[in-house]
C-alpha cells in the first residue's frame, strides 16, 4: 500500500511540474523510478512511456513491455497522480508572473541536470 501511495505522489509530483512549466513528466518520473524505487533505467523508461500510451508512446512503449522493461502497474498509479498534478500545476502557472513562471522553469532544469551528472 505504502508503494502505491508513493508512486501516486510521484505521479502528483510529475503533473504539477508538467502543467507548471510545460515539461514532459519523464524528467520527473524516469530518475524517481531510478533513484528512489531502485529501478533500471531500462525498466524505468519503459514504464514511464507506459503511461503515455493513449496514443502518444504506444510504438515505444511496446518496445520495451515486448523486453520486459514495463511495469504497467507502476504506470497506472502514476499516471492517476499525473492527471491530477497536471491540473494543479497548470493553475499555480497560471497564476504566476512570466519572468517568476521562466525562473521556476529554469531552476528545475538546473537541478535534474545537476542530480543527473553527479549520480553515481
Amino acid at each position: 500500500m505504502m508503494d502505491i501511495m508513493l508512486y501516486l505522489l510521484v505521479g502528483l509530483a510529475a503533473g504539477v511540474f508538467s502543467g507548471l512549466i510545460g515539461v514532459g513528466g519523464g524528467i520527473i518520473i524516469v530518475p524517481a523510478l531510478v533513484f528512489l524505487f531502485g529501478m533500471s533505467q531500462h525498466h524505468a523508461q519503459g514504464t514511464t512511456l507506459a503511461l503515455l500510451v493513449p496514443p502518444i508512446g504506444l510504438l515505444a512503449a511496446w518496445t520495451y513491455y515486448k523486453q520486459g522493461y514495463v511495469d504497467l502497474r507502476i504506470a497506472t498509479f502514476i499516471c492517476m497522480g499525473f492527471f491530477l498534478g497536471g491540473l494543479f500545476g497548470a493553475k499555480l502557472a497560471t497564476a504566476l508572473s512570466s519572468p517568476v513562471l521562466e525562473k521556476v522553469f529554469g531552476i528545475a532544469l538546473l537541478l535534474i541536470s545537476l542530480k543527473m551528472i553527479f549520480a553515481p
